[in-house]
């Protein structure tokens, strides 16, 4: 259990904690504390990456745990903003759906031997989404135009970079067998 898949396990332990919340009115400063625990474990996100490439600390359980890990604090925090009605359902559905198909398609290729690296699309996503789900939680009637926009990008970005996965990798579906 390196520092990289430490940080990955305290981000899955992060998202309890951020959905109460969330949801929970427990203080008057919740949408606050819940805002900092998504930072914080967002933060661990890029930190778990760059520390296991640069010391070489890449490890079978972190290539499994850590996109599960984005995937189970950023599908929390989509479905608690469709809870709270600060985002449609449909808007989530493709963005999860998203998700889904891609790790599918990593199945698929895993099981023929191919590799298939994050592309600049879906980093950008992940970091437009990020972003999105940032300024949703806070909910800054000065900023609601930005936030729209935001969220429409990170939508965008999602499709594309389904597209991009999918056209750049067409060959995983063949079979080869």
């Amino acid at each position: 259990m390196n520092l990289p898949n430490k940080l990955t396990m305290f981000r899955v332990i992060l998202i309890p904690f951020f959905v109460v919340f969330m949801l929970c009115e427990i203080t008057t400063v919740d949408k606050w504390i819940a805002l900092a625990i998504f930072i914080i474990a967002s933060l661990t996100d890029l930190l778990d990456g760059k520390i296991a490439r640069k010391y070489n600390l890449v490890t079978n359980f972190g290539k499994f745990m850590d996109p599960l890990a984005d995937k189970l604090l950023v599908c929390s925090a989509l479905i608690c903003l469709v809870e709270l009605g600060k985002m449609p359902a449909w808007m989530v559905i493709v963005i999860i759906a998203r998700e889904f198909i891609i790790s599918g398609f990593r199945l698929i290729a895993s099981d023929n031997g191919v590799v298939i690296a994050a592309s600049y699309w879906g980093k950008f996503k992940t970091t437009f989404q990020m972003i999105m789900i940032c300024l949703l939680i806070a909910d800054i009637a000065a900023i609601s135009i930005l936030t729209t926009i935001v969220m429409w990008v990170a939508l965008a970005l999602t499709v594309i970079s389904l597209i991009d996965y999918l056209v750049k990798n067409k060959d995983v579906m063949k079979d080869t067998k």
